[in-house]
């Protein structure tokens, strides 16, 4: 049986070298209908990239190894279509510029509100469909 795009519910690579924080986006995503995928460093979330074409990625900002800000412009360059939402604890308006001059759609701090998280993948998921 062959699945119409419509069917195919939207990938969401979640990127986050905390693993309960992974988890709980997992769950939560996962609870509202999207395929989840996990990474816990930039090098494992390119190698998802090419893999899995995610629709969204959200990515921590602050990671050991290669941190979200070089991972950014990497995604951007193997898919720019993908929508990346960056992730960070910290309240620091200069990452969120420029996260955004990167090519990320949204910033989000932490502890992340839920709905606003499912409002911006909600907008970045109708701006690709258009």
């Amino acid at each position: 049986m062959i699945k119409k795009a419509e069917d195919i519910p939207p990938r969401i690579l979640v990127v986050d070298d905390e693993p309960q924080i992974g988890k709980f986006l997992y769950e939560f995503l996962t609870h509202q209908g999207y395929e989840v995928f996990c990474a816990e460093s930039g090098e494992e979330a390119l190698r998802f990239v090419k893999r899995v074409r995610p629709h969204i990625v959200l990515l921590d900002v602050r990671m050991l190894g290669m941190t979200g800000l070089q991972t950014l412009p990497k995604i951007v360059e193997l898919d720019p279509r993908i929508g990346i939402i960056m992730v960070t604890a910290l309240q620091e308006e200069e990452v969120g510029r420029q996260s955004l001059k990167l090519g990320a759609a949204d910033f989000i701090s932490k502890p992340i509100d839920l709905n606003y998280l499912i409002t911006s993948i909600t907008v970045k998921l109708g701006t690709m469909l258009d």
